[in-house]
């Protein structure tokens, strides 16, 4: 229990050596610096399963998701010890606010952040399901634009097919309905169309003979209708429309197993509204209090800081530190006082070696004269 207990003193930035001499504050930096610790976990874990969609299908994939999750997680994990070790209780409350401020508003940046890829593992099922309706839509979409697209371009031929597929039709009826009255011509049935004779005579054969052209020129229209349909079949294979079908499950479940981040973070924000374009109200709750569940984790260790009394560690660090202010100040004055004396030293000891030189130079002269 020690050595998770200074685990977490460390996580929390305090300093040791201090703390220790105040055994009813342990609890409360360990609780700080478990929730530093576990902010920073989180940020593993979200930053991995970020970096792992950025990767997907890459051989490495697991590799970088494992990297960026590991600095990803040291990055937060330093800014969230900073901050929180950076509030010093010995301030005025009003101080202590202004130093939080900016702290806060960063903490609540980086919540968002953690949170935004875990809310895509947990919503996984869902965003699947939303990706899937997409790409679908997509392709029907993509699907409709081609045809239209080549209507369009190739109006004339597609007017020309269908009235010869109408022309078809209505000589295959036409042909039906002759040969029924040329048989009954033949075997002599009265009707206001035939003559009611018996035996292939000259009305049967003037029947059999338009029969004979309607027949020849069915045969000229299904000869132009195969060519035109031939035409038809080659442009769309050439306008990339004979390739284009609908995706199936298994391929709509292999589109969103390698959906990238966008797609997914897109896929979760549409989650919220219903296939009409109104809010799903239960989802949009959902998705929202998660994200606030996050950013006030990674706000708690400042907001404990915040609200916590002002404790005998927090007394005793502040005399440490003016303590050591006050021994920096000493220490730079006895240097520049070292220094002066130093100088002044010099100083004499030049002036006298002055004084010598002028005394040595007169007693010259005196002698000399």
């Amino acid at each position: 229990m020690d050595s998770v207990s200074r685990f977490f003193w460390f996580c929390s930035g305090v300093h040791a050596d201090t703390l220790r001499n105040f055994p009813t504050e342990h609890n409360k930096y360990v609780g700080i610096g478990a929730t530093i610790f576990f902010t920073a976990l989180f940020a593993t874990l979200s930053g991995g399963y970020a970096m792992y969609f950025v990767f997907s299908g890459d051989n490495f994939a697991v590799f970088f998701a494992i990297l960026f999750g590991l600095i990803w997680g040291l990055a937060i994990f330093n800014m969230d010890r900073y901050i929180v070790s950076s509030i010093s209780k010995n301030a005025s409350v009003n101080k202590q606010i202004l130093q939080a401020t900016p702290r806060i508003l960063l903490a609540i940046m980086i919540g968002i952040v953690i949170s935004r890829p875990l809310e895509l593992k947990i919503f996984n099922k869902e965003i699947r399901e939303k990706l899937k309706l997409s790409y679908l839509n997509g392709q029907r979409s993509k699907i409709d634009t081609l045809n239209s697209t080549f209507q369009n371009k190739y109006g004339t031929e597609l007017s020309k097919l269908k009235d010869l597929s109408a022309e078809r039709d209505s000589l295959q009826a036409d042909i039906t309905r002759s040969r029924y009255l040329l048989n009954q011509e033949i075997f002599g049935d009265k009707t206001n169309q035939t003559s009611g004779k018996v035996g292939y005579g000259t009305y049967a054969k003037q029947k059999e003979e338009v029969l004979s052209q309607k027949v020849a020129r069915l045969e000229a229209v299904r000869a132009e209708i195969s060519a035109m349909e031939g035409f038809v079949r080659e442009r769309r294979d050439q306008d990339g429309l004979t390739s284009q079908r609908l995706f199936s499950n298994k391929q709509l479940d292999s589109l969103a197993n390698v959906a990238g981040f966008a797609d997914r973070n897109w896929a979760l924000g549409q989650l919220s509204f219903k296939a009409d374009g109104s809010r799903d109200l239960g989802t949009y709750l959902a998705v929202a209090f998660i994200g606030l569940l996050f950013i006030l984790f990674e706000c708690l260790p400042v907001f404990v800081k915040l609200m916590s009394d002002k404790g005998p560690y927090d007394i005793a660090l502040g005399n440490t530190e003016e303590a050591a202010i006050h021994g920096s100040f000493k220490d730079r004055d006895f240097e520049v006082a070292v220094t002066d004396a130093v100088q002044d030293t010099r100083i004499d000891a030049e002036t006298e070696k002055r004084k010598r030189m002028i005394l040595r130079e007169a007693n010259s002269d005196f002698f000399e004269g």
